[in-house]
């Protein structure tokens, strides 16, 4: 049986088979992170303003 609460693991559409690279999920309070290499090894927890600071970062024009 699987737990409800389980994350939804997802890797970039960019990451190819997506083994190479990291694994985000939603949470709650902002976002986990994980290695797709190594995903028993557990997962960092970002708050939300972390995550979209990184994300708005991500986004923005490189000069």
């Amino acid at each position: 049986m699987s737990d409800a609460r389980a994350p939804l693991w997802r890797t970039s559409s960019y990451s190819g088979a997506g083994k190479e690279c990291v694994e985000v999920a939603d949470n709650a309070g902002g976002a986990l992170v994980r290695d797709s290499k190594q995903p028993e090894q557990g997962h960092i927890t970002i708050p939300s303003h972390g995550w979209n600071t990184f994300l708005t970062a991500l986004k923005a024009p490189r000069s």
